[in-house]
């Protein structure tokens, strides 16, 4: 059987611990912003993603429709979809969470979508062929080296960031879909930058680097050629395992909105912030919907300090502005603020 019809177990991965923990928060809160993984190549970016969606449960979904629209949540529905007629001909049923994959050299009609030229010359139809925003609605959309996207691209994942929605205006057509995903972003830092407009727009930022541990790399090597060798037995071996990962993320998922922020976990934040001279408010809203994530991963009722300061470097260590006089990494920088914070609060 070939290797490509299963996906490496999410349980499975060695290493990596920050860029599974990011993943995971972000298939709790969806609505956390995405991850952004910079670092080294070859580290299992990619293979992290495919294996945490493979990980989730099948979602409900109109199997009828190219959008793949949730039959609860009305308002996020298709223009057909949300049609009155719709209920006769709606079929429902279970699939996978989509994992799209956006190449850096793919053209603007097939991000968005474009009328179907076979169709329009031989029937006379104008016909719309979704593009790979329509078939990451709900799921994940993945860019590998995604410092070195063009920037019309870039432009084009801004506008459908903000609002969920994809709009497309040419050749005779007008229509608007959802275009809801988590999206995740990995690449070198030594190749280029993201524009800070794109960089905004992830939740979650994390570093990652190749093991130095040589324990590790072997035992990477072992478990990547065992699931070469028999992807299904590697699979079953690891089920009971990423079983309870999903059952981890399903219950924090129905907890997550019990979760309470007291008044001095907001001034903590907010102090964390200020410290740090984050732009904006979307560090705080970040860091509270990310340390909210992380209390009901870990069967918390209410965010604790130590819940804000674990999540603090993942929400903000791409917020920052530049110091000219500071060369260190991110992370570096919000570890000392937090130092400094909570010493002088007496370690609270």
């Amino acid at each position: 059987m070939a290797a490509t019809s299963v996906s490496y177990p999410f349980a499975a991965i060695v290493g990596q611990d920050s860029l599974k923990h990011a993943l995971m928060l972000s298939a709790v809160d969806p609505s956390l912003g995405g991850v952004l993984a910079m670092g080294d190549r070859g580290t299992g970016k990619t293979t992290a993603v495919r294996a945490l969606a493979a990980l989730l449960p099948k979602m409900s979904a109109v199997t009828s429709c190219q959008y793949r629209c949730n039959p609860i949540e009305t308002g996020n529905h298709c223009e057909v979809c949300g049609s009155s007629d719709a209920d006769a001909e709606r079929k429902v049923g279970k699939i996978d969470v989509p994992v799209v994959n956006l190449p850096l050299g793919a053209t603007e009609d097939r991000v968005l979508g474009a009328l179907d030229i076979e169709r329009a010359l031989i029937d006379g139809e104008k016909v719309f062929e979704p593009g790979l925003l329509a078939k990451a609605n709900r799921g994940y959309l993945y860019i590998d080296e995604v410092n070195l996207l063009e920037d019309h691209l870039v432009d084009v994942l801004l506008d459908v960031a903000a609002s969920g929605w994809n709009v497309i205006e040419r050749e005779g057509l007008s229509l608007r879909h959802p275009a809801r995903f988590v999206l995740v972003g990995s690449g070198n830092p030594e190749e280029g930058e993201l524009r800070p407009q794109l960089l905004d727009r992830f939740g979650l930022s994390v570093e990652v680097q190749t093991p130095n541990d040589i324990a590790q790399r072997i035992e990477i090597i072992k478990r990547r050629e065992a699931f070469e060798a028999d992807p299904q037995g590697f699979a079953k071996k690891w089920q009971r395992q990423n079983s309870r990962l999903r059952n981890q993320v399903l219950k924090a998922r129905d907890e997550l909105a019990t979760v309470q922020a007291s008044d001095d976990i907001l001034a903590l934040i907010a102090q964390i912030c200020i410290a740090l001279g984050t732009d904006g408010l979307r560090g705080e809203l970040t860091l509270i919907k990310a340390a909210r994530a992380e209390a009901a991963l870990k069967g918390g009722s209410e965010i604790s300090p130590q819940n804000v300061r674990s999540m603090a470097a993942m929400a903000l260590n791409h917020r920052m502005r530049r110091d000219p006089l500071d060369d260190a990494q991110g992370s570096v920088r919000v570890e000392r603020a937090l130092e400094k914070i909570f010493n002088d609060d007496g370690g609270s």
